[in-house]
């Protein structure tokens, strides 16, 4: 009967040790697709959502300003026109 718990005590210890060498793989698998993912997204010279968005917001206010400029040198040109006139 020692034996048999004997026997049994090493495939447990077997399927223990396996565990850890899968896990310790699956870590190292991860870590790697992880570099190379990092790598591919740096060649592409993507921007962050932080910078998007700062250039997003820039774009806007210059648009309002732009369209606030347009409706004062429509006010000056309407202006210059009726002294003229």
């Amino acid at each position: 009967m020692q034996s048999r718990n004997r026997l049994l005590d090493d495939v447990a210890q077997l399927m223990t040790n396996a565990m850890g060498v899968a896990q310790g793989a699956r870590e190292e698998a991860e870590t790697a697709m992880k570099s190379v993912i990092d790598r591919w997204l740096a060649d592409r010279d993507l921007v962050t959502r932080e910078e998007f968005d700062a250039v997003r917001a820039m774009a806007q206010k210059a648009r309002e300003e732009n369209a606030a400029l347009k409706t004062r040198i429509d006010a000056l040109e309407a202006a210059a026109a009726a002294k003229k006139g």
